[in-house]
C-alpha cells in the first residue's frame, strides 16, 4: 500500500517530466496538496513528507483544521460566499476564487478592518459551463481593473477548472485560454495588479497544465489517495 510520501515522490516526478518537456524548471511550479475531506493525520504525514501549501474547497471544514500557528500555507481553493468573508480572511494566505466585484469588496472590507491585504486570484470560467464559477474570460480585464482599486486585496493572477474528461488533452483549449487571458491582463500594466500565477491543473491533468504555463497545480487524490 503506498503511502503519502510515495504518491509525492511520483507527483514530483511527474511534476518534473512536464516542466522539462515544456522547457521550464520544475521548482517554478508550486504544488498545492488538496486536502478536502482529509483528515489531520494525513496532513501532518504529508507535512512530514515536506509538503508546505494546502488547498481547501469549504471555510467551514477548513476552520476545523488551520491552526494559525502550523507553518502551513493554506489556500481556499472552491467557491467562496460573502457571508463566508469574515472567516476566510482570518485563515487563508490566499484565496483562489475571486470571481466578481462584490465578493472583492467584501473580502477587502474585511481585511481593512483586520489591517491587512491577502494575495488572491481572478477564477476565470474557461468551460463556459453555467455550472462553474468564475468570470467569463472576455470579463476577466475589467474585473482586474475594479478588484485593483480595493487595498486589501493583491491580485496575483488567474484560476481556473476546466470540464472534467477522461482524456486529459481535452482540457489544454482551457489551460491555453487562461494563459492567454493572463498575457491581456497583463499587457494592460493594470497598476497593483500583479499576473505571475496561474492555478490550473488538478491530479489527471497538470501535466498538461504545466506544458501550458501553470505556476500552481491543486493536486488531491494523486497525493492522498482516491476520498
Amino acid at each position: 500500500m503506498s503511502t503519502i510520501k510515495d504518491n509525492l515522490v511520483r507527483v514530483y516526478d511527474r511534476i518534473s517530466r512536464a516542466a522539462e518537456r515544456a522547457g521550464r524548471e520544475a521548482s517554478s511550479i508550486q504544488l498545492i496538496a488538496v486536502s478536502k475531506t482529509k483528515p489531520l493525520s494525513m496532513i501532518e504525514e504529508a507535512r512530514r513528507a515536506g509538503v508546505t501549501d494546502f488547498g481547501e474547497n469549504r471555510v467551514q471544514e477548513a476552520l476545523e483544521k488551520i491552526r494559525q500557528d502550523d507553518g502551513a500555507n493554506w489556500h481556499l481553493i472552491g467557491p467562496l460566499q460573502r457571508n463566508k468573508a469574515r472567516f476566510a480572511v482570518r485563515i487563508f494566505d490566499m484565496i483562489h476564487s475571486v470571481d466578481r466585484l462584490s465578493l472583492g469588496q467584501e473580502l477587502d472590507r474585511r481585511l481593512q478592518a483586520e489591517g491587512r491585504t491577502l494575495p488572491v486570484l481572478i477564477q476565470v470560467n474557461t468551460s463556459s459551463e453555467e455550472t462553474k464559477a468564475g468570470v467569463e474570460p472576455d470579463r476577466a480585464l475589467e474585473l482586474a481593473e475594479q478588484l485593483s482599486g480595493l487595498p486589501g486585496l493583491s491580485v496575483r493572477g488567474l484560476m481556473t477548472i476546466p470540464a472534467f474528461t477522461p482524456d486529459p488533452e481535452d482540457a489544454r483549449p482551457a489551460f491555453r485560454l487562461l494563459r492567454e487571458t493572463r498575457d491581456r491582463i497583463a499587457s494592460a500594466g493594470i497598476e497593483g495588479v500583479g499576473m505571475n500565477v496561474l492555478s490550473m491543473g488538478m491530479s489527471h491533468d497538470f501535466e498538461v497544465a504545466i506544458e501550458e504555463g501553470a505556476d500552481m497545480v491543486r493536486v488531491g487524490t494523486a497525493v492522498f489517495g482516491a476520498r
